[in-house]
């Protein structure tokens, strides 16, 4: 997939209903185009929305589907306002996660996804990480639940940022769900 093809269409309404906007890549504020939106269909390549405009709040992963009533499915209290691309990553994945802020305490290289921090490392939580292959979600709670963040290859000393999240289950975005 090439960056052309990736495509969502974005409903004001439940169900696919009202006006819609078609999107081929990153939206910083879909305000000029829908007064809300509450349904929404992938049609090819992975979305990180957010409930805010220009990429601020929480963030929701989407992958290609239908999503009737996106608010409802993932207990969203808002809508989304925002959108970006998530570029596809063939090739190997690999992470190092630390258990304190600025690569602190144990540390750990990940490879592979992993539901629970405490349950394979014994490490009740992560707050800094080094990212070096592939795209990551990292959630807040084991097993891929709570609130999720998205990370791409770079160094990240502080998740205060991020609304002082510790991230418990870690996972890579995967091609085949492109």
């Amino acid at each position: 997939i090439t960056n052309s093809e990736f495509q969502v269409t974005f409903y004001e309404d439940r169900n696919f209903q009202g006006r819609s906007y078609e999107c081929m890549g990153d939206c910083s504020d879909m305000s000029s185009y829908l007064s809300r939106c509450h349904s929404c269909r992938v049609e090819s390549g992975c979305w990180m929305m957010y409930d805010h405009p220009n990429y601020m709040g929480n963030q929701y992963f989407f992958k290609r589907g239908e999503y009737a009533d996106y608010m409802s499915m993932f207990g969203m209290s808002n809508w989304t306002r925002s959108c970006r691309m998530i570029p596809m990553h063939r090739g190997s994945y690999r992470m190092k996660i630390y258990e304190r802020e600025n690569f602190g305490g144990q540390m750990h290289e990940m490879m592979d996804d992993c539901d629970s921090c405490m349950d394979r490392y014994r490490m009740s939580h992560c707050q800094s990480c080094h990212v070096m292959d592939g795209h990551w979600l990292m959630y807040e709670q084991p097993h891929y639940r709570g609130r999720m963040w998205w990370f791409r290859p770079g160094e990240y000393r502080n998740f205060s940022n991020m609304g002082g999240m510790r991230f418990m289950s870690m996972r890579r975005i995967m091609d085949s769900w492109y």
